[in-house]
């Protein structure tokens, strides 16, 4: 599967999400003018989360880059990375759930956090 693919999905997934919930939730992109980028924010009364996603079985502090520069400008924000391998970790602020797992557990009116 290449990277935009699984983006792909991982936005259509939190889409419907956002769609079916109750609370009011919207789905963003996030650049700086240095080039970092976030795959997806989702702010709104629902919460407010940073999500990036790895095609990748493994992760590497690299991949948490702008995950950490975005916790710098809103530190209230949940940080989440996506991946392809099979351990839900912890790595600094930032929670790594492989994506089917978190796919799997993405339901409308359950928290985000709470996958």
């Amino acid at each position: 599967m290449h990277g935009i693919t699984l983006e792909t999905l991982v936005a259509q997934h939190l889409r419907a999400w956002l769609d079916y919930s109750h609370q009011e939730g919207k789905l963003y992109f996030w650049r700086t003018k240095s080039g970092l980028e976030m795959d997806f924010i989702v702010y709104g009364e629902i919460g407010f989360f940073a999500i990036e996603v790895k095609n990748a079985k493994t992760i590497h502090s690299q991949d948490l880059k702008g995950l950490r520069e975005f916790k710098k400008d809103y530190p209230e924000s949940k940080c989440l990375l996506l991946y392809r391998g099979k351990e839900i970790l912890q790595k600094q602020d930032v929670l790594c759930c492989p994506v089917d797992l978190f796919l799997l557990a993405l339901r409308p009116g359950k928290e985000l956090e709470n996958f």
